[in-house]
């Protein structure tokens, strides 16, 4: 369940009761008037089963509240109460199958933000990776893996095109694009300092077996970009957030723009263009597995509505 939290202006207090009271996974109502301070008005609060929350935060917005009030949702990790018991058991469908999309998209547009902590992530990831080339350690390649921040705005990308959001796109590619050609600029610098103090040379690109994979495309590139878009997409939608450190591991983004980078400054440009195309491959494969699951899950979210008795009165 989740915790909901609406302040509003008086005039809309008997209308949210309302909908919070005959909604079926909505329970421990409470009314708090006068409470607001800033933005001022009533405060009403209730715990919402995962699964009634779409259509709740939709009609709340009809409202206007989200612009004159605010309506704020926090996660519970445990509810002792029948009454909870009741109100999910109530509910429509299961709460790891529901999407709540304003808070999908509240999540991916956060992730998506071109800052200096995204850059930072994603310039370090690809210094690993370079590093994991030259030293010949798969090992350390997983490790850029897990440290690259690009699948928020690959995961808010696919959100954006799924609900038409054209700023969330917009902010998700700035991010894409200018993160990545930053990276790579930075890493590649940074390697040519340690081409020239003779920490490494040419033949690291001939004698690395084992991180072969980063810059080799074939059909299992996508095959795996689609399976981890997919998984991902799954664990944002369900909050199962663990399942997301598969994801980082499996997919070749941030490895290929680190070996790119390190295969310019040694003059291999064959194998930096092979690294930008599997770097390509699997965004792509990502952003469309994810696009698929958002659709899909969709659908499956209106059939369920359709199925749902009206309410009475």
């Amino acid at each position: 369940m989740l915790h909901l939290r609406v302040v509003n202006q008086p005039e809309h207090t008997e209308a949210v009761l309302r909908l919070l009271d005959a909604c079926a996974g909505a329970t421990h109502l409470v009314l708090l008037p006068g409470a607001g301070v800033r933005p001022q008005g009533d405060v009403i609060e209730a715990d919402v089963a995962r699964e009634s929350l779409d259509d709740l935060l939709a009609e709340l917005c009809e409202l206007g509240i989200d612009h004159h009030g605010a309506i704020t949702l926090e996660s519970i990790d445990t509810a002792l109460s029948d009454a909870a018991d009741r109100a999910e058991a109530a509910a429509p469908g299961e709460g790891a199958d529901a999407v709540v999309w304003e808070e999908l998209i509240a999540r991916t547009g956060e992730e998506s933000r071109l800052n200096l902590t995204y850059l930072g992530f994603l310039t370090i990831a690809c210094l690993l990776a370079a590093v994991g080339v030259i030293t010949n350690s798969a090992v350390t390649i997983v490790g850029a893996m897990v440290v690259g921040p690009e699948f928020g705005p690959l995961a808010a990308l696919a959100v954006g095109l799924v609900r038409r959001r054209w700023d969330l796109v917009r902010r998700a590619s700035a991010a894409l694009v200018f993160g990545f050609q930053f990276a790579v600029v930075i890493t590649a610098g940074l390697a040519a300092l340690g081409y020239a103090a003779g920490l490494f040379n040419e033949s690291i690109m001939t004698s690395n077996h084992d991180v072969d994979f980063v810059f080799q495309v074939g059909p299992f590139s996508l095959i795996v970009a689609l399976l981890a878009g997919a998984a991902g997409m799954l664990s944002l939608t369900s909050s199962k957030s663990a399942a997301l450190v598969g994801v980082f591991i499996s997919v070749t983004t941030v490895p290929a723009a680190g070996y790119a980078a390190l295969a310019l400054v040694l003059g291999e440009y064959g194998r930096a263009g092979q690294s930008g195309l599997q770097l390509l491959v699997n965004l792509a494969g990502i952003v469309l597995a994810a696009v698929l699951v958002l659709l899909l899950r969709n659908r499956q979210n209106r059939r369920r509505d359709n199925g749902r008795p009206l309410a009475e009165g």
